[in-house]
């Protein structure tokens, strides 16, 4: 048997941690399998599926690297499929024509509530011998079986049983000719040889109704796994607050997808303590026993940590290439300016994201303006002759780190003051801030000139 597996989400919204997870578990089952991963779009929904949010899924998809053998799909370009099917199971007196109304139904509904009963269809035109009305346009439902059981081995719950006299009998059609959820799926997965069913657990529900209408087409029933969900920081539902973001904002935000893809696939899911690994290696040890039946929670922590991993390990010419965007962004001017791969890897160390990283940038490419409380604390009276005769010897001096590192000491040893004394407002005046690399390392890749022209534009700022 080759393993199928699929992605199948709805273009109601973007590409969620969530769903990228699940989209990962089906994708790596299949490539540790040797088998078929299938990407298929749910669009049935036509209200709320949006061409916008199907390319959100597939940019998504594409940036993770999460590659399908087949699809896309889209639902509504199979309708006559599903047309198809449910006239077979008219023919063979498993389904039949519902002509119940809206304000019919809501009655029902209601009238059960009030007896302290489930909410459930009555089964009023199951088999029905009163002449159909000619002004509704019926919908089409399922004959479910009214005795016995549902059972199933879900690979990561478990064995699950659901009693029939539990379900009722589930809409197939809309009057409008759109197939409900649980009626198109089925005969997707059927179509499609999907031998494994991956999906997040709030469709657990759902796979007793599945499995009935694959049974009323005598059809081979795939294995189901249900994932448990993923959860905020708080314990709560995962929310936007808590990393519930489309997952093209992750890459505006500058994670690195590999460390994400790392990230995501180690919530609920483990491999003995091991914590950063390849996507080749999540392959290799990937395994459905494995998935934790406890719902995970979202860390943003932790991701921080994992993508900082991932950059320094990353190669400094992608790392350039990636935090380009980001340095435009900010009215950086990056030609004519130092090496951005060797500011890259003075920086790369102390950051979590390419964003950070092009934050702790920004001072190579354009000047920036001290705070005040800066200027006051180091531009002082006392720490102006040691700038202008800093100032002074830099002119002359070989243009190196080692050569730059000794005549800052040697400045510290000549005035008889610790090393932050003179540091300190050499980093204000040269960048601005006082959190850098070490600032012989700084003024190096800075250049000669440029380190001049800004020593020197600061002389004015200090306190007399």
């Amino acid at each position: 048997m080759t393993v199928r597996t699929r992605f199948a989400p709805s273009p109601t919204g973007y590409l969620h941690i969530g769903g990228a997870r699940t989209a990962l578990f089906s994708w790596a089952y299949a490539r540790k399998h040797g088998g078929q991963f299938i990407l298929r779009i749910e669009d049935t929904d036509l209200e709320r599926s949006t061409q916008q949010s199907i390319q959100a899924i597939l940019d998504g998809m594409a940036w993770l690297g999460l590659d399908y053998d087949e699809g896309p799909f889209y639902q509504m370009q199979r309708l006559a499929r599903y047309h198809e099917v449910a006239e077979q199971l008219l023919e063979n007196n498993q389904a039949y024509y519902c002509y119940a109304t809206k304000e019919e139904l809501e009655q029902m509904r209601e009238q059960q509530l009030a007896a302290g009963l489930k909410p459930r269809y009555d089964g009023r035109w199951r088999d029905s011998r009163k002449t159909p009305p000619t002004d509704i346009k019926p919908v089409i439902r399922l004959k479910n079986p009214l005795e016995g059981h549902v059972a199933f081995n879900d690979q990561i719950k478990g064995k699950i049983t659901v009693a029939n006299t539990e379900l009722d009998d589930l809409v197939l059609l809309r009057s409008d000719g759109v197939p409900t959820y649980n009626f198109s799926v089925v005969i997707d997965d059927l179509d499609m040889n999907i031998t494994h069913v991956i999906r997040g657990d709030d469709h657990v529900n759902n796979t007793p109704r599945q499995i009935n209408i694959l049974k009323a087409l005598n059809a081979p029933l795939p294995e189901y796994a249900h994932v448990p969900m993923i959860l905020g920081a708080n314990g709560e539902r995962l929310s936007k607050r808590h990393g519930a973001v489309s997952v093209i904002q992750y890459r505006e935000d500058g994670y690195l997808p590999e460390a994400l893809l790392n990230y995501l696939a180690r919530l609920g899911w483990s491999h003995g303590d091991e914590e950063i690994f390849s996507r080749e290696q999540l392959v290799e040890w990937f395994d459905l026993a494995a998935i934790s039946r406890s719902p995970a929670k979202f860390n943003p922590e932790k991701l921080h940590w994992i993508n900082q991993q991932y950059l320094k390990a990353t190669d400094n010419a992608r790392l350039a290439e990636l935090v380009t965007p980001f340095l435009a962004k900010d009215h950086c001017q990056i030609e004519g300016g130092p090496d951005l791969a060797l500011v890259v890897d003075l920086l790369k160390e102390r950051v979590n994201t390419i964003e950070e990283l092009a934050d702790a940038a920004v001072y190579f490419y354009r000047p920036l303006e001290p705070a005040d409380e800066l200027k006051t604390l180091h531009l002082t009276a006392e720490a102006k002759p040691l700038m202008l005769g800093l100032l002074e010897k830099f002119r002359h001096i070989e243009w190196t780190r080692e050569s730059i590192h000794q005549e800052i000491k040697t400045a510290v040893k000549e005035h008889n003051v610790k090393f932050p004394k003179i540091a300190m407002p050499l980093r204000v005046m040269v960048t601005g801030e006082i959190h850098t690399p070490s600032i012989d390392a700084v003024l190096a890749l800075l250049g000669r000139e440029e380190t001049l022209t800004r020593m020197n534009s600061h002389l004015g700022n200090f306190q007399d």
